[in-house]
């Protein structure tokens, strides 16, 4: 016991020693806990945000479309904050902020110094609150009033401060769109004075499958990630500021070793949160995808809409579109769930269980004497406390903005997932990487050494084929080895059933396909224009269909006036559409104003305002009378354009001097063109044909005629 009673005192003195000790050396170990503390925070954002995968977990009941990427067609996309998503960010934010003296790099300035003001006003009021308090706990009415003043005094500059940090942060969202689509427009249509061989457009659509929806990405889909974008500086940059000052502030109060123990306890429950918070950015790629092909389904439902309601497909259809929304709300309900259970873990953490233990942390100036901070009465007492609750409310606040702001990031990951397979996927097609599904047929060794190959293109007056396979983009094989030579004047007639590559044909002088073998000798693409059975009427006024893709100004550039057009309209007897529709100035839904015929025309007398080398006529006279198809056709000759033609009316036949005739099974025939023998042989076919079909008449009638002979042979004998 003696032992015992002697060992305590000492065991005293030395915890007085250290606590006198402590409390001599505290200022220096306060300025070093607070300089750790901003360090860690800086830390623990910096790696929080870093791109370390979170780890992976299934996802019930997993959607039946995944986000294609290039690492392969059926590998299911990667959405999350990683070294990818940082990667893909750097490199579009090269475009929206492309140097610092840009107009985007300015914004950012002022929207800083803008956040920099609002926290500095924020530290000011937390302690003017304190004093408004302690003035009340005080009973001073002309020092509560006094800071009343102040306080509406500060509440100019905070009012101002918001509405402008909010003005900024969209106008930064409007100028990062803006950049951003016009560099994917540039890709997408070239730029002005660009020959466009790119047509990044066309290929996108039809040369590759990555992507289905580009219209969707490069409208709403631009616009979410610009939005996000202009936000998630703010939601970030702002609340680990806060984080820094506020908790300095309060470790001035109430200590750093108080504010040590809070920081310990957050980052293991923030560390929770983090693990439990689902793949938002995968979500958010997903809706976008989901709300694309919803889109997309209305689109070719308004597109067809004649052949459907001809065919009476409206419930077909309707089951279509219902598909498609079923996915969208199935997708979106699976995440309401997700995100309604996660925000009640969140609030409970953030809200409640940090609230209560930051109330302790503001409860210790009261109920313990700290060195260096004098509160000798209620009032002081009463002010410190308010002060610290205000500064801890907005820390806990600005830490859950930090935590939030992951959640922000992730739906970031989804938009610029997004927009960068948009960007890889038009800069793969224009420089010639495709991926697309292929037919059975191209996976056999012939097929496929053929696909593995490439074809020269040289550029020349006259069109010349040597040995250049004929393949679609899904790799079928139509003709393995086509030669033929056309000179300029030397019109071609192209014939054979459907699907066995007049079209093809086409589109690989056109410069839309590739070439996987042998040597093609065309004009550039420019010398073409091609007219369809049913062409193309842009929006626009009349004037616009006919000199389309030219403006007025590089129209009447080249000399031409409106009194011009108006004779090249009367060359296909349109003359009298100008005052019938209002004037050249006048804007219509030409496709529902005009005819079928009247569009045929239309597209003749563009053909006429441009006059090219080559005109591809794919079915453009069937449905114009054979008077006016042969008018037409005579003036194009004197015009001195070659004509390509694929129809199968013999009216045609005469205006052609070589034809290309295609079986349908690879093979094909190319020849001259003697219109006359080849009218008799038709004629002569058709007879024969009629004549055939006589044959089972005739044989009928003559069973009948040997019954009838056999039953009176058998009369006369009895």
């Amino acid at each position: 016991m003696a032992v015992q009673s002697t060992l305590r005192p000492q065991a005293h003195r030395k915890l007085a020693n250290l606590a006198k000790a402590y409390a001599s050396h505290r200022p220096l170990v306060q300025r070093t806990l607070n300089v750790a503390l901003v360090l860690y925070a800086l830390i623990s954002t910096y790696r929080g945000f870093a791109g370390k995968p979170r780890p992976s977990r299934p996802i019930k009941g997993k959607a039946k479309h995944e986000i294609h990427t290039r690492d392969g067609e059926d590998q299911p996309s990667r959405v999350a904050v990683d070294a990818l998503f940082y990667q893909r960010l750097s490199k579009i934010l090269r475009i929206v902020i492309p140097s610092m003296r840009s107009k985007e790099a300015m914004l950012l300035v002022m929207h800083s110094s803008l956040l920099i003001f609002r926290t500095a006003i924020s530290l000011y009021v937390a302690a003017l609150d304190g004093k408004i308090v302690a003035s009340l706990v005080r009973a001073q009415p002309l020092q509560f009033f006094f800071n009343i003043l102040r306080w509406l005094v500060v509440a100019i500059p905070a009012t101002w401060t918001n509405s402008w940090l909010s003005y900024i942060q969209n106008k930064l969202a409007i100028a990062y769109r803006t950049r951003l689509t016009r560099e994917i427009m540039k890709h997408y249509l070239g730029e002005e004075g660009d020959n466009a061989d790119g047509k990044v457009y066309y290929k996108l659509s039809n040369l590759d499958d990555r992507i289905k929806n580009p219209d969707q990405m490069i409208t709403h889909d631009i616009q979410r990630f610009s939005t996000h974008l202009a936000a998630i500086y703010s939601n970030l940059a702002k609340p680990v500021l806060d984080v820094i000052l506020y908790n300095y502030q309060l470790s001035q109060n109430v200590g750093a070793e108080g504010l040590l123990g809070l920081t310990i306890f957050v980052q293991l429950s923030a560390a929770l949160l983090r693990y439990l918070t689902p793949p938002f950015g995968l979500y958010t790629a997903l809706s976008a995808q989901f709300a694309g092909s919803l889109r997309h389904v209305h689109s070719r439902l308004a597109e067809f809409a004649e052949e459907i309601a001809f065919l009476g497909g409206e419930q077909t259809e309707k089951m279509l579109v219902e598909r498609e929304y079923a996915s969208v709300i199935k997708h979106e309900n699976r995440v309401l769930k997700r995100r309604w259970l996660f925000n009640c873990v969140e609030e409970g953490v953030i809200k409640w269980l940090w609230g209560s233990f930051g109330l302790v942390l503001c409860a210790i100036p009261v109920f313990f004497k700290i060195p260096g901070v004098s509160q000798t009465d209620l009032g002081s007492r009463t002010e410190g406390f308010v002060t610290n609750r205000r500064l801890l409310l907005s820390s806990s606040d600005a830490f859950g903005r930090v935590m939030s702001s992951y959640k922000d990031l992730s739906e970031l990951a989804g938009y610029t997932a997004r927009v960068s397979l948009l960007l890889e996927t038009m800069e793969d097609t224009k420089n010639g990487k495709y991926e697309k599904a292929l037919v059975n047929s191209a996976n056999s060794d012939n097929n496929a050494k053929l696909l593995e190959g490439r074809g020269e293109i040289i550029e020349s007056d006259d069109i010349q084929f040597e040995n250049v396979p004929i393949i679609t983009p899904n790799g079928d094989v139509l003709v393995k080895s086509l030669s033929f030579h056309v000179k300029p004047g030397q019109h071609l007639l192209i014939v054979g059933p459907n699907g066995c590559g007049k079209s093809s044909l086409f589109r690989i002088l056109g410069g839309l396909w590739p070439v996987y073998g042998g040597v093609v000798r065309k004009p550039p693409a420019s010398e073409f224009i091609l007219i369809p059975q049913r062409p193309y009427l842009p929006l626009g006024t009349l004037r616009d269909q006919v000199i389309y893709p030219h403006s007025k100004e590089e129209m009447e550039a080249r000399g031409i006036s409106d009194s011009d057009l108006l004779k090249i309209l009367g060359l296909v007897q349109m003359d009298n559409v100008v005052e019938r529709e209002g004037g050249w100035d006048a804007v219509r839904e030409w496709r529902e104003t005009l005819s079928g015929g009247d569009q045929q025309k239309v597209a003749w007398a563009r053909l006429f305002y441009h006059n090219p080398k080559y005109a591809v006529l794919d079915e453009a006279t069937s449905l114009v009378p054979t008077e006016m198809e042969g008018m037409m056709m005579e003036h194009a000759t004197r015009l001195g354009i070659t004509l390509l033609t694929v129809s199968h009316r013999p009216s045609l036949w005469k205006y052609h001097a070589l034809i290309l005739h295609y079986d349908g099974q690879g093979g094909y025939v190319f020849t001259k063109l003697d219109a006359e023998k080849r009218l008799a042989l038709q004629e002569e076919k058709q007879n024969l044909e009629s004549k055939l079909l006589e044959v089972p008449k005739m044989k009928a009638r003559l069973a009948e005629l040997r019954a009838l002979a056999e039953e009176r042979m058998l009369g006369a004998s009895s």
